[in-house]
């Protein structure tokens, strides 16, 4: 639950970047400095956030596995969706920001 909780936290940030960026004059040269983190370091936050997804999920099959006491097949599977899901995510995340990258560099000067 906690990684949706973290999803919707990073929404609403994403949110309120955009619209200080809308709200932000047009005539200012200077960048403004944004009050949280920079964009790499929430996309750094966010791989290492899917990596700790995956490696949980393996760390849960393989206690299933050995057959480890309070250890649920659910859960197993409910962990390793997770985990998929949220690697998905960050492909698809990548994806688009190599797209954005390569018509920004088409671009006509």
């Amino acid at each position: 639950m906690s990684q949706g909780i973290e999803f919707n936290r990073l929404m609403l940030d994403m949110r309120s970047i955009q619209m200080d960026a809308m709200s932000a004059p047009k005539s200012t040269a200077a960048v403004p400095e944004l009050g949280g983190s920079s964009f790499s370091d929430m996309l750094g936050q966010a791989v290492n956030k899917v990596n700790e997804t995956q490696q949980a999920s393996t760390q849960l099959a393989s206690a299933f596995e050995i057959g480890k006491s309070g250890v649920d097949l659910t859960d197993v599977m409910i962990s390793s969706q997770k985990a998929s899901v949220s690697f998905q995510a960050l492909t698809q995340v990548r994806n688009k920001l190599v797209q954005a990258y390569q018509d920004i560099m088409q671009m006509p000067v």
